[in-house]
């Protein structure tokens, strides 16, 4: 399934998934929770505090050589987003996708989604784990903090559990 066919579909517009598509164009859903949305608005908002010159938001579609990978938050350049104006889904990452761990993620599908988004382009990949804590990778792999927005927390707390 192509995605625009995905984007046009109603009977898809208002699940509580989140929707992604394997190499074979297949739907894949993931659920997410109160806390997983919250944490992707904190890192939303935090990246727009940490970096100018672009934007950042939330559930950006990636197309990617294995389907089209959603990435809970990405910040893109206004360059980026300038030559990505007419691509839904996005042919080239953002320069930041971020990854919202949830409890059924596996080190395996985050490793892979980490790998797509860095062949698409990414500059940075951060992870941000059931705790909060922020783990950042570059093209070379983890990183103490990141060199995009190095005054970046390495723990995103919530300010109510």
């Amino acid at each position: 399934m192509e995605w625009s066919e995905i984007l046009a579909d109603p009977s898809l517009h208002d699940l509580p998934y989140k929707i992604e598509t394997n190499q074979y164009g297949q739907i894949v859903m993931s659920p997410a929770s109160r806390r997983h949305s919250r944490r992707q608005s904190r890192i939303e908002r935090l990246l727009e505090e940490h970096l100018t010159g672009g934007e950042a938001f939330v559930e950006c579609p990636i197309a990617t050589t294995l389907g089209t990978k959603v990435a809970d938050v990405v910040w893109a350049s206004e360059g980026l987003l300038a030559r990505q104006a007419d691509f839904d889904p996005m042919t080239e990452a953002p320069e930041v996708c971020v990854e919202v761990l949830s409890a059924s993620n596996t080190r395996q599908e985050i490793d892979e989604k980490k790998d797509l988004y860095f062949q698409s382009g990414a500059t940075e990949v951060w992870t941000c784990g059931l705790s909060g804590d922020m783990t950042f990778f570059d093209r070379s792999g983890v990183v103490d903090l990141s060199r995009l927005a190095p005054g970046f927390p390495t723990h995103v707390a919530l300010r109510h559990p």
